[in-house]
């Protein structure tokens, strides 16, 4: 297990030090960080292509956001028993890929439930057990889970906005449409104004969209927009304020918008891959060879009329 590093941050007060973007040099992966009383960010190592988790304390028990893959699992099981003697009943899976889910078996062997929304398991019927094969030859840390196949979310979350509250604090699990995936989940802390946001947001350039709704993903991020937010903690990247949302959502906008214009004009994916440049305010997001494939992505959705991720892989 690689070793954990702690970095707690105590109080409200450490929120106004954390900048909107951060450089990349100054992410601390594998560190906790306190993001408000009983709630704690663990920043993953993408290196080892771990998510983000969050870590949020109730009464009587704790709620982990993602699963993770299992070395991510792992890791963040000992940081929950550091923080707190209390167990984890719940997981939220907030999508189906990977590194945010091949370590649900881990957590149900520890007693834990997964929970996610329904398009979670409907697209691991699509997906696996094919990416989950590919994983095992890569990864060591699923090759040594001896499955067949991942497990899926234990429990669906049957409409769109499910609430846990246990009078010490309230949990509003949501779901506004098909953005970075089918499934896309965010978890909400009212009181606290923190919003988990998986993939849907991220901060960097780390938007996977071969199995998105691009031309959706704007709405679905001004639906997150209306909630009172002060904190978004992101699938990817580190924390920020309410405006990486805003962010997230113009690069979508200005992703799709140019590509868009390219095929009105007839021209091939190649010459859009080699001509689109993106306005500098969405910079935070790009990165050369994520983005030739995102207009590859984008470029396929607007030509089938259809989401990239309901097009063949």
């Amino acid at each position: 297990m690689w070793r954990v590093r702690f970095c707690l941050l105590t109080g409200f007060a450490s929120l106004a030090a954390v900048a909107l973007f951060v450089a990349r040099s100054d992410a601390a992966p594998e560190t906790i960080r306190l993001i408000a009383p009983g709630v704690w960010f663990r920043e993953g190592d993408m290196e080892q292509g771990h998510c983000n988790n969050v870590i949020i304390e109730m009464k009587d028990y704790l709620v982990v956001i993602d699963a993770n893959y299992p070395s991510g699992a792992r890791g963040a099981m000992a940081d929950c028993k550091r923080l707190s003697p209390k167990p984890v009943k719940y997981v939220f899976d907030t999508h189906h890929h990977g590194d945010h889910i091949y370590g649900n078996a881990l957590w149900t062997q520890a007693g834990s439930t997964t929970i996610a929304f329904p398009g979670v398991a409907a697209e691991m019927k699509r997906f696996e057990p094919a990416r989950w094969l590919a994983a095992v030859k890569s990864r060591p840390d699923v090759a040594e889970l001896h499955r067949d196949a991942p497990e899926p979310p234990k429990q669906d979350i049957s409409e769109p906005q499910y609430v846990l509250n246990d009078g010490q604090r309230k949990i509003e699990f949501l779901h506004f449409g098909w953005a970075h995936t089918r499934g896309d989940g965010f978890a909400y802390l009212p009181k606290e104004e923190v919003l988990c946001t998986g993939d849907a947001v991220v901060n960097g350039p780390h938007n996977a969209t071969m199995d998105a709704n691009i031309g959706n993903w704007p709405t679905v991020l001004r639906a997150a927009e209306k909630l009172k937010v002060k904190s978004v903690l992101p699938g990817h990247g580190v924390p920020g304020s309410r405006e990486l949302i805003t962010g997230q959502e113009q690069f979508m906008v200005e992703l799709y918008k140019a590509v868009k214009a390219g095929v009105d004009q007839g021209k091939p994916v190649e010459d859009l891959q080699a001509s689109v440049s993106l306005p500098v305010s969405v910079s935070n997001w790009v990165a050369e060879a994520s983005l030739k494939r995102q207009i590859k992505d984008a470029y396929d959705e607007i030509k089938q009329g259809k989401p990239r991720g309901d097009l063949p892989q």
